[in-house]
This record gives C-alpha cells, sequence and structure tokens, in this order.
C-alpha cells in the first residue's frame, strides 16, 4: 500500500506541477520565475532556482510529520514528492538546460520530445502565451516531430 502511496504521488504531482507552473510561476511569482525564461542572470544560480526551495519545504515537512508519525501515509506522500522533485531536477536542469553535460547525443524519442516541448516553452520570454507547462507528459504533437524526421 505505500508503495502505491508513492506512485501515486508521483504521477499526481504532474498535474500540480502544471498547475504551479501555469498559474504561479507564470503569475503572482513571476519576478522569481522571469530570469529562466530571459536568462539574465550572470553565474549559474537563478532567481528561478528558488523554487526548489518552495517546493522541498511541504515535503520536508511532510516527512518529518509523518515520520513522526510512525511512518504513516503522510511520510509517503512526502517520499513521492521529493521523488518526483529529484526527476525533475535530473531532467530539467542536468538534461534540458544541460548544467551537467550529459546526454547531449541521446537519440532516445520520449527524452527528445520532453526537449523539444521544453523548447517551445521558452520561445516565449514574456509570462504569457505559454505552452507545454507540464515535465514528464509529453504532448503526442512531439514524439510526431520526431518520428516524421525518421521517414
Amino acid at each position: 500500500m505505500n508503495f502505491l502511496i508513492v506512485v501515486v504521488t508521483f504521477f499526481v504531482m504532474e498535474g500540480i506541477t502544471w498547475l504551479t507552473h501555469k498559474y504561479v510561476m507564470h503569475g503572482f511569482l513571476w519576478a522569481l520565475h522571469r530570469d529562466h525564461h530571459d536568462h539574465s542572470t550572470d553565474g549559474p544560480m537563478e532567481k528561478n532556482d528558488y523554487f526548489f526551495l518552495i517546493f522541498a519545504i511541504p515535503s520536508i515537512l511532510l516527512m518529518a510529520y509523518g515520520s513522526v508519525q510512525g511512518f504513516n501515509h503522510w511520510f509517503y506522500i512526502a517520499l513521492g514528492i521529493t521523488l518526483y522533485g529529484m526527476a525533475y531536477f535530473f531532467v530539467h536542469d542536468i538534461f534540458i538546460h544541460q548544467r551537467i553535460k550529459v546526454l547531449r547525443d541521446t537519440q532516445n524519442p520520449y527524452l527528445l520530445a520532453i526537449r523539444r516541448a521544453h523548447k517551445q516553452h521558452h520561445k516565449h520570454t514574456g509570462k504569457e502565451r505559454g505552452e507545454c507547462f507540464g515535465f514528464l507528459w509529453v504532448p503526442v504533437k512531439y514524439f510526431q516531430m520526431y518520428f516524421n524526421k525518421k521517414k
């Protein structure tokens, strides 16, 4: 049962990420997210990186509360959130934005579709008119772009 809680939480986080990205990061907290789109920050860190802390705090609190309560469901929800956050970091920061240079020449259709969808998201430097606010779920058209090139 605990494993199921972790897995369901991980996948629910995709919807929460989409909503948060579209309505918070491209909404009232645009001042923190802007530099991620316009690359106005010099150096390795962006204001956008504060979202790591903003999103980690609820998970840390739930994990602490759930572990004090005897590793109840709150702990496993926090574990699912944490695993999603780790996946986000590896795919978004390391793979897509190449903060560490790995998988640059991948031919994996899923990874290429994620990269392409994220590139579409970043073509808009303002907070309006965005697209592709999710992370792991990629619209079919980005897979089709890859497979149509193969023909």
